[in-house]
C-alpha cells in the first residue's frame, strides 16, 4: 500500500489540530474542513487546505454528513481521512463509503466497528472472549412492562447506557422503579439527539468503582500491542475531567491483569488501529468488568503518549498505511513498550461553574496559556480574538502535566493551571480540576 500524501480530517477543534501535526511532520498535506458557523475555528487555518461543508445543513448536522467529507475528499485529492474522535468516528457506513470510494479511512475495519461500536454487541463479544461483564440487560424494545421485567431481573440500581456513542451521552443513574420510565426515556431523546441513534441498554451500577481503561494499536498483519492502562474515574455528568497514567492504585499484577483482558478482546476481533477498552474496577473486591470498546483514538491519548513516548496518532496513519505495528511504534515487541514517569490531563472549557457549568461563549479578548517543563497543551480555538460558538463542545485547550511521580505531575498540573488567564466579552470559566 503506498503512503498517504494527502489527508483529510473529518473533525473539528482540537483533535482536528493535532491530527494535522502529526501529519505535517511525517510530510503529509492535510485537509480542513468546516461549517458555516465554525468558519473562524481555528482548525480551519492550520490545514493546507480547507472546505466549507454542509450548506443547508445545520452546524453539527454539517460534520456528521458522509456524503460531505466524501464529496470534499474526493474534491481535494485526498486519499485518506481520519475521523478523529466523536462525530464521524465510530459510524462503520463512513468506513464502507469511503472504501467504496477508493479512500483510506484511517481506523479499523467497518464490521470491527459493528462489532464493538455498538456496546451491546461489544458486551457480547467480551464474553465470548472469556471477559468478564457487569451484570446487564439486553438491548431495551418499546414496550415499558417488559422493560420493568428486564430491570428487576438484574436489581436495582442500574445505569442506562447508550448503545452507540459516548461521553455520557444517554446515560442515567436509575436507583428504583420509580424513575425507570422517565429516565429510559430521557436518555433516549439525548442518545438519538447526540448520535442518531437512540438504542440502549440497562447495566447493573456498580456504586463504589474506578473506572480504567486500557490502549490497544493493532496492525494489518494481526500483531497487537496494549500501550498500559489509563486512570479516569474523575468524572462529571458521567464525562471524563481527569484522566491519569499510569493508574497509580494498581499492582503490577492488577496490571498485567487488566492489560491483558483489554488485548484478548481485540485479539478476538483482529483489531487494527487505535482503540480502547474500557473497564470498571469494583473498589470492594478489586475485580474488573468490561464496559465497552472505543473504536477510535481518545480525548485522553495524551496521557499515554507521555509516558510510553509513543505518537499514537502517528501511529494509526502508520498502521493504516500498511505498516507493521513494529514499524508504528518503533517497538519490536510487547516487552518493549515501557512506561516512565506518570501523567495527568485536564480540560479547559468555556463552561461556568458559578452556573452550573453552562458553556458559554462569545469573543476571548485576552489569552494566556501556561507552559514550561513537563507542560503539554493540545489546543482547538484558543487565542486571543478566538470566537467560542454556542454550536460545539466547549473545550478550549487539554494539559498534559508529566513528572517522575504522581505528586510531581498534579503540583504541576496545578502550577498550569494557576497561570491559565482568560478574559472574553462574556467571562470565559475555565473548567480546572485536579485530582
Amino acid at each position: 500500500m503506498p503512503d498517504f500524501a494527502k489527508i483529510l480530517i473529518a473533525n473539528r477543534g482540537e483533535i482536528a489540530i493535532r491530527i494535522m501535526r502529526a501529519a505535517n511532520e511525517m510530510g503529509k498535506k492535510t485537509v480542513a474542513v468546516y461549517a458555516e458557523e465554525d468558519k473562524l475555528g481555528l482548525h480551519r487555518f492550520k490545514a493546507d487546505e480547507a472546505y466549507r461543508i454542509g450548506e443547508g445543513l445545520g452546524p453539527v448536522a454539517a460534520y456528521l454528513s458522509i456524503d460531505e467529507m466524501i464529496r470534499v475528499a474526493k474534491a481535494s485529492g485526498a486519499d485518506a481521512i481520519h475521523p478523529g474522535y466523536g462525530l464521524l468516528s465510530e459510524n462503520p457506513e463512513f468506513v464502507d463509503a469511503c472504501e467504496q470510494n477508493g479512500i483510506t479511512f484511517i481506523g479499523p475495519r467497518a464490521e470491527t466497528m459493528r462489532a464493538l461500536g455498538d456496546k451491546a454487541s461489544a458486551r457480547r463479544v467480551a464474553m465470548a472472549a472469556g471477559v468478564p461483564v457487569i451484570p446487564a440487560t439486553e438491548v431495551l424494545g418499546e414496550d415499558m412492562a417488559a422493560i420493568r421485567a428486564q430491570a428487576q431481573e438484574v436489581g436495582y440500581p442500574l445505569m442506562l447506557k447508550a448503545s452507540w456513542g459516548g461521553g455520557g451521552r444517554g446515560m442515567r443513574p436509575i436507583a428504583s422503579e420509580s424513575e425507570l420510565e422517565e429516565k429510559v426515556l430521557e436518555g433516549r431523546r439525548e442518545a438519538e439527539a447526540a448520535f442518531g441513534n437512540g438504542e440502549g441498554y440497562l447495566e447493573k451500577m456498580i456504586l463504589k468503582a474506578r473506572h480504567v481503561e486500557v490502549q490497544i494499536l493493532g496492525d494489518k498483519q494481526g500483531d497487537i500491542y496494549h500501550l498500559y492502562e489509563r486512570d479516569c474515574s474523575v468524572q462529571r455528568r458521567n464525562q471524563k475531567v481527569v484522566e491519569r497514567a499510569p493508574a497509580p492504585y494498581l499492582s503490577a499484577d492488577q496490571r498485567a491483569e487488566i492489560c491483558e483482558l483489554g488485548r484478548k478482546i481485540c485479539v478476538h476481533v483482529n483489531y487494527e488501529c487505535a482503540g480502547t477498552v474500557e473497564f470498571l474496577m469494583d473498589m470492594a473486591d478489586g475485580k474488573f468488568y468490561f464496559i465497552e470498546v472505543n473504536p477510535r483514538v481518545q480525548v485522553e491519548h495524551t496521557v499515554t503518549e507521555e509516558v510510553t513516548g509513543i505518537d499514537i496518532v502517528r501511529a494509526q496513519i502508520l498502521i493504516a498505511e500498511g505498516k507493521s505495528i513494529a514499524e508504528a511504534t518503533g517497538k519490536p515487541d510487547q516487552s518493549a513498550v515501557t512506561l516512565t514517569g506518570h501523567a495527568l490531563q485536564t480540560r479547559i472549557t468555556t463552561e461556568d461553574p458559578q452556573n452550573n457549568f453552562i458553556p458559554d461563549y462569545g469573543r476571548i479578548t485576552a489569552y494566556r496559556s501556561a507552559t514550561g517543563m513537563g507542560i503539554r497543551l493540545d489546543g482547538g480555538t484558543a487565542y486571543a480574538g478566538g470566537v467560542i460558538t454556542r454550536y460545539y463542545d466547549s473545550l478550549l485547550t487539554k494539559i498534559t502535566a508529566k513528572a517522575p511521580t504522581p505528586e510531581m505531575a498534579i503540583a504541576r498540573m496545578d502550577r498550569a493551571l494557576r497561570e491559565f488567564r482568560i478574559r472574553g466579552s462574556r467571562p470565559t470559566s475555565p473548567l480546572s480540576r485536579t485530582c
